[in-house]
Formats: C-alpha cells, structure tokens, sequence
C-alpha cells in the first residue's frame, strides 16, 4: 500500500471517528455520565471530559444535582477549568466556585481572558474577588480593571483588547511580514484596523485584501473608511442589533474621543443573543434567567413563590369582581356556563398583542414615533377579531341556550374585552418598559388580570342591567 493511500486511510479514520464524536446526543453524554460517576469509574470520566467541549462539559454540570456535580467537577482537566466557567450560568457557576480552593481558582483565573473573568468577579463575595485581584499578575490585573471600568452589558464588557490594528501609510508587504511574527491571529479576525498615530480610529481593512493584492500597495488604498464602530458604553442589546441588522463578524469598540479600545465578534454576540432568548423563555413564567435547575429547594421555592404570590393577588382580583354578581349567577346558571368564554378570548387576544410589542421592544423597532400607529392598528384587529367571534360567540349562545338577551350580551361583552386586550397588550409593556420592568418577566400577569377583569366585568354587568 502506498504512503498516499495509507494517509487517505488514516484521515477517513480520524474524521469518522471526529464524526461518531460529534453525533453523540447530549443525552446520551449525559447518561454516560452519570452511569460512570455512580459506578466510580472516575478515569473514564476524566477520559471523556478530556474529549468533549468545554460548552458541553458545562451543560452536564448544570444537568446534575450538587452531590455528583462536585464529583464531575474533580475529574475535570484543569487545562479546561477556566472555559467551563465561562459557560456556566450564575448558579451553577457559584456552586462550583464555593467548592475550589484559592490556588485553584486563581490558575483558572489566569487562563480567562480579561472580559470573561470580568463577568466572574462580578460574582464573587467581596472578599474573594479582592484576593484573586491581589494574586493576579500585574499585566492581567491592569486588563481586567480596564474591562471593570465598564457598566455591566455594555459594548466595553463584551469587547475583546486582542485586536490586530495597523497604520494607513503602511505598505501591505509590510503587514504581511508583521502578520507573519505572529504564532497566531486572534479568532475571528476577518479584517484588521486602521489607526492613525494617536491611535484612533479611522477604518479597517479586509484580510483578504491584505493577502491578495500588491503587497506595495498602501493601507490607505483598500481601507474602507467608512465602517461602522460602536462606543464602549454602548448596551450589549444594541449592539446584537447592529450585528444582525448589518451582518458583520466583527466590529471596532471605540471611546468618545474616537480611540480604538478593542473589538467584539460575532461569537460574543451570539452568546448575548442566545442569553437573550433563554431570558425572554424563563421570564415568561417568571424565573430567572440564572436559575440553577438543581439548585437548594428552598431557594428555588423562594424564588418561585413570590411570582406565585403575585399571580394569587391577581386571582382574588378577578374573584372580587365576581363575587359583586353573585345574584346575578344565582338566577342565570347560562351566566356562570358562559363566563370564562369572555375572558378566555380577551387573554388570548391580548397575549398576540402584548408578544408582538415585546418583540418590537426588543429589535428596537418601536419608538414615540410610531407607538400611535401600532396602537391604532391593533385597536383596529381587535375590533375585527371581536366582530367576527362576537358574532360567533352570540349565535352558539342562542342556540344553547335560546335566550336572545343572554347572545346579544355575550357578544358586546366578547367585544369590549377584545378591544380592551388590545389596547392592553400595546400599553403594558411599552410602560413597563419605560419604568424600567423587563415585559417579558410580568406583563403576561398584568394582562391576564386586565382582560380577566374587564370581561367579567362588561359580561356580568351587562347581565345585571339588562337581564333582572
């Protein structure tokens, strides 16, 4: 057999076997796992954490209770330690944390890059967090207090110092013999950044223009001026937008005075978006977007308890407005049959309103500009919706019930909550908004207990005045 066959040979093992790697579930990781930490097979366990992403190593902690978390946590290769905190939510990564020794988080401290390890320190006891700033190196400990500078969720917290920046009047031979001293690029760099000699901040210029054209060409020829660069103090969400609106993989970070502080890339602002999401998913039943799926079961029922509180407030609410129609339901048993039909579409309405808004709130696509024609519009599909199922509504009730007075008010009452819900499911979260009240965390209670209200309310009213 030949050497270039023996390699195809070798390289069609090594990818299959990269393949059957890569196709193994989460899962079934974790059921590995598991099975593994239960038996006390703990150099198996260190010969898989050795092969899998840290990303994935940080899931299967998050995946277990604390008795065997501790346990996977001791078989982790300390090269790795430092990646899997970073992906490691709040909780999980505060339980882990508590349980290492100061040695051992000050060596992953110093694999973190300055950014990441700013977002940790945030976290620890005051205490803590002094000592490991003392223990660090000078140079890692001016780049991690420059990052601390920053308000957290902002463009300077996000951004990344490792930057490869080059000046205007240079040849493009010359940054190709520069580039070449490098062992490597920093990840994701698609372009580098012109400065001036000041250092600030005036275009970037396309790698591949750098390797492909006259070396004795200047910078200045192929730089493209005008590119777009973000202020450090800039919120993280803003940022997610510009990358998604523009498509960049990269972008320079700059100060007021327009010097270049460093650059965020497109793998940043995945992580923003993605957390943006799981955010958005647990505020909806009003969790937090750091809750720990194993964590102490008092501290998850606190936490759980007070929404639930909040959402029993709301119930007794809607029970009050009942309990004012209590003869009304004692004559018309159609009255309490019917009830929940109102409140029902009024809710469901409402939420269609109230997810769009937080939507636009959050791509930034509703301003004071245009607030009175999202209102008007949906004013207006909820006058549609409510004409169409008022109608509806009415006729199943007459021919239930056979009373034309009990069809005629289900209906106007069916249209009324519509309206209401609306109106409600553009105002609550625009005003939650401006008083500082992510939407996303309890508009949906504030809704529910609205169109509850109003639709028991206008039916049972309506009922009261007309029907005894």
């Amino acid at each position: 057999m030949s050497t270039e066959q023996q390699d195809d040979e070798l390289q069609d093992e090594a990818s299959t076997s990269v393949t059957s790697k890569d196709d193994t579930s989460q899962t079934d990781l974790l059921e590995q796992i598991v099975a593994d930490l239960e038996a006390g097979n703990h150099e198996t366990i260190k010969n898989t954490l050795e092969e899998t992403h840290p990303s994935a190593v940080a899931n299967l902690i998050e995946s277990l209770p604390k008795e065997h978390r501790n346990d996977l946590w001791e078989a982790v290769p300390e090269e790795q330690e430092a990646d899997i905190l970073t992906y490691l939510h709040d909780d999980a990564r505060d339980s882990v944390i508590r349980g290492m020794e100061a040695q051992e988080l000050l060596a992953a401290a110093e694999a973190m890059a300055p950014e990441d390890l700013a977002e940790i320190i945030d976290d620890l006891p005051q205490e803590r967090s002094d000592a490991l700033l003392e223990a660090l190196d000078n140079d890692h400990r001016s780049r991690l207090e420059f990052v601390l500078n920053f308000d957290e969720d902002s463009a300077g917290r996000l951004m990344s110092r490792d930057v490869v920046s080059v000046r205007q009047d240079v040849s493009l031979a010359v940054v190709l013999r520069w580039l070449r001293r490098h062992k490597k690029l920093p990840p994701h760099t698609d372009s580098l950044m012109v400065i001036d000699e000041a250092d600030h901040y005036l275009g970037k210029i396309e790698l591949s223009d750098v390797i492909t054209c006259d070396p004795d060409e200047k910078v200045a020829a192929f730089m493209h001026p005008d590119t777009f660069a973000v202020l450090a103090t800039m919120n993280e969400h803003e940022v997610a937008g510009i990358f998604e609106r523009r498509d960049l993989i990269s972008v320079a970070v700059v100060n007021e005075e327009g010097l270049l502080l460093g650059r965020i890339t497109i793998d940043d602002v995945i992580d923003v978006i993605r957390e943006e999401s799981e955010r958005a998913l647990l505020h909806s039943a009003g969790l937090s977007e750091d809750e720990d799926m194993f964590a102490p079961v008092i501290a998850s029922a606190m936490r759980r308890g007070i929404w639930l509180g909040i959402n029993l407030i709301t119930v007794f609410a809607a029970a009050w407005v009942i309990g004012q129609f209590e003869e009304a339901l004692d004559k018309i048993v159609a009255l309490a049959v019917l009830m929940p039909v109102v409140a029902s579409m009024g809710g469901i309405a409402g939420s269609q309103t109230l997810t769009l808004t937080i939507r636009g709130l959050a791509l930034d696509q509703i301003a004071a500009a245009n607030v009175r024609w999202l209102t008007t519009k949906e004013f207006l599909v909820g006058a549609a919706n409510g004409a169409v199922w008022s109608l509806v509504v009415a006729f199943v009730a007459y021919l239930w019930f056979g009373s034309l007075g009990i069809a005629i008010i289900i209906g106007t009452a069916m249209m009324l909550n519509l309206l209401a819900a609306a109106l409600s499911g553009v105002a609550i979260p625009l005003l939650l908004h401006r008083w500082g009240i992510d939407p996303a965390l309890s508009g949906a209670v504030i809704l529910t207990t609205i169109t509850d209200i109003i639709g028991f309310l206008s039916f049972l009213g309506l009922a009261t005045i007309f029907l005894l």
